[in-house]
């Protein structure tokens, strides 16, 4: 049997597994996309300290409340992704400053970042690796 017709088998017999692979390349590049697209930038634990403390940089956690709790970036500010459009006008005055969005993994926070460079906001950037990674980091964590 030629090995293209063996391929062709194999791809027959396993169609879901191809549909999956591509499922999962789709999801994992779509974040990034969008990301782009809007305009929203990336930054590591040792970058948003840097905007922190030099650009004096707010950070908004999009976590629930009872995450929040569990552990927080030092003087973030708590605004769930589902209610974020409800906490927009308490970010106003911080519009001049760079906004780090984060979350526990930093998964939730590229779309809340969408959201504020939608709203106006002009340096948005998301926390690569969100909470998992500040901490990974041995950054300080208000609980």
């Amino acid at each position: 049997m030629p090995s293209s017709h063996l391929a062709m088998e194999f791809f027959i017999h396993n169609w879901y597994l191809f549909v999956a692979l591509i499922v999962i390349v789709f999801l994992l590049v779509v974040g990034p996309v969008t990301q782009r697209l809007h305009g929203v930038k990336i930054a590591n634990a040792a970058q948003a300290v840097q905007l922190i403390n030099r650009e004096g940089g707010v950070v908004v956690d999009v976590c629930e409340p009872n995450e929040f709790k569990n552990g927080h970036i030092p003087n973030a500010i708590n605004a769930p992704l589902p209610k974020l459009n409800e906490h927009l006008r308490q970010f106003e005055k911080h519009k001049d400053k760079p906004v780090i969005v984060t979350c526990r993994t930093g998964n939730r926070s590229v779309k809340g970042a969408v959201l504020l460079r939608k709203h106006g906001f002009p340096t948005v950037y998301t926390l690569t690796g969100g909470l998992q990674a500040w901490e990974k980091d041995n950054l300080p964590v208000e609980r």
